[in-house]
C-alpha cells in the first residue's frame, strides 16, 4: 500500500516556480517615463544640494559632528556584534556573488540574459559615478578627522558618498527593479530601502561614515536605479550579440569532422541477414542478439554429469565410436569369449 507524500512547504514553493513559463512573452522593462524623469531630477537637485551643504561647512557638517562625538557604539555595545555581520549586507564581492547567483537562476529559467546584463550595467554606473565623487571631493572620515567643526574635503579621502550605502540601494534595488508584477516591485522596493537604510545606518553606529556620507550614498543609489531604463536599448543589443555567439559556437560543435586528408574515410562494415530492407540496405544485427545466442560448443539437451557428456563441436564429435564406451559407476557389460573348435 502505498501513500503520497504531504508537500513540504519548500515542495509548494519550487513546484510554484516550476508552473512559470520558460520565457515571458512580454517582458515588463521599464522605461523613462515622465514620472521617472521628474524623480530623477528631483534626486539630483538633492545630491548637489547635500554636496553644497558639506563644502560650505553648513549645519549638516555641525550634525556630523555631534553624531561622532556622541559615539553610538559605545551606547548601544550589546549589538555591536550583528551590526558587524549587519554590515557586510553592503559590501560589494558579497552582495554581488548572491544577488547574481539569483539573477543568474532566473536568466536560465527564462532563457534570456537581460537579469545579469541589468545588474552589470547598474554595477557599472555605481562605480563611474560614486568613484568619481569620492575620488573628486577626498573627504576624510571620522576615524582621520584632522580638525574639529571642519569639512575634511578635498584631502585624500575616499568615502563621500557612502560606496556601502549606495551598494545596497543598487544591488538590492534591481531585483525590485526586474520584478515581473507590479505587487513584486513594491515589496522589493520595501525591503530594499529598509535593508539600505539599515546598512548606512550601520556604517554611522560603527563610525566609519559621517551622517551626510550615508545620506548622499542613498542619493547616488537611487540616481543609479533611476537612470537605469536609458540603458536598456544597451543591454537588448549586448544580449543579442552574445546570443549570436552562442549560436554559432553550438553550430560549429555539432558540424561533422572531415576526414584527414590521405586517409580514406573508413565505413564501418554492416552485417546481412533476413531483416535487411528490400531496397538493399543491409540490417544492422542487434548486439543484444550477439550476446545472447547459445554457445554452439554446448551440447543440447538435459544437463548431465561432465563425465558423461560428449564433447561437440561445429566439426562433429571428437571421440571416435566405440562399442565398449560406458558410462563411468555402470556395470560393464559381460565379455563373450570364443573359444577355438
Amino acid at each position: 500500500m502505498h501513500t503520497e507524500r504531504s508537500l513540504t512547504r519548500l515542495d509548494r514553493v519550487f513546484a510554484r516556480l516550476d508552473r512559470e513559463p520558460e520565457r515571458p512573452a512580454l517582458l515588463d522593462v521599464p522605461t523613462m517615463s515622465r514620472h521617472r524623469l521628474a524623480l530623477l531630477a528631483g534626486a539630483l537637485v538633492f545630491y548637489g544640494a547635500i554636496v553644497w551643504a558639506v563644502v560650505v561647512t553648513s549645519w549638516l557638517v555641525r550634525l556630523d559632528w555631534q553624531v561622532m562625538f556622541f559615539r553610538p557604539y559605545q551606547q548601544w555595545p550589546q549589538i555591536h556584534a550583528f551590526v558587524d555581520y549587519y554590515v557586510v549586507l553592503g559590501q560589494r564581492g558579497p552582495t554581488a556573488v548572491m544577488v547574481a547567483a539569483w539573477l543568474g537562476w532566473r536568466s536560465w529559467r527564462q532563457h534570456t540574459l537581460r537579469p545579469l546584463l541589468a545588474l552589470g550595467s547598474s554595477l557599472l554606473l555605481l562605480n563611474i559615478t560614486v568613484g568619481a565623487a569620492k575620488l573628486g571631493m577626498g573627504r576624510l572620515g571620522p576615524h582621520y578627522a584632522t580638525v574639529i567643526g571642519s569639512n575634511e574635503m578635498w584631502r585624500g579621502g575616499d568615502i563621500f558618498p557612502s560606496g556601502h550605502t549606495a551598494n545596497a540601494v543598487v544591488t538590492w534595488g534591481i531585483l525590485a527593479y526586474l520584478a515581473s508584477t507590479p505587487r513584486a516591485r513594491r515589496w522589493l522596493s520595501a525591503i530594499s530601502a529598509v535593508t539600505s537604510l539599515g546598512v548606512g545606518m550601520s556604517t554611522v553606529y560603527l563610525g566609519t561614515h559621517w551622517l551626510s556620507d550615508v545620506v548622499l550614498g542613498w542619493t547616488a543609489g537611487l540616481l543609479v536605479l533611476l537612470a537605469l531604463p536609458w540603458t536598456e536599448p544597451l543591454i537588448t543589443r549586448a544580449e543579442t550579440w552574445l546570443l549570436g555567439l552562442r549560436d554559432g559556437w553550438l553550430a560549429r560543435r555539432r558540424r561533422p569532422r572531415p576526414a584527414p586528408a590521405g586517409r580514406p574515410a573508413v565505413t564501418p562494415a554492416l552485417l546481412t541477414g533476413p531483416d535487411a530492407d528490400r531496397e538493399g540496405t543491409p540490417a544492422r544485427e542487434p548486439a543484444a542478439s550477439a550476446r545472447n545466442r547459445t554457445p554452439v560448443h554446448l551440447a543440447p539437451g538435459p544437463h548431465t554429469p561432465r563425465s558423461e557428456r560428449t564433447p561437440v563441436t561445429p566439426a562433429g564429435s571428437r571421440r571416435p565410436p566405440h562399442t565398449e564406451r560406458h558410462a563411468r559407476g555402470a556395470a560393464p557389460a559381460p565379455r563373450h569369449h570364443l573359444s577355438g573348435g
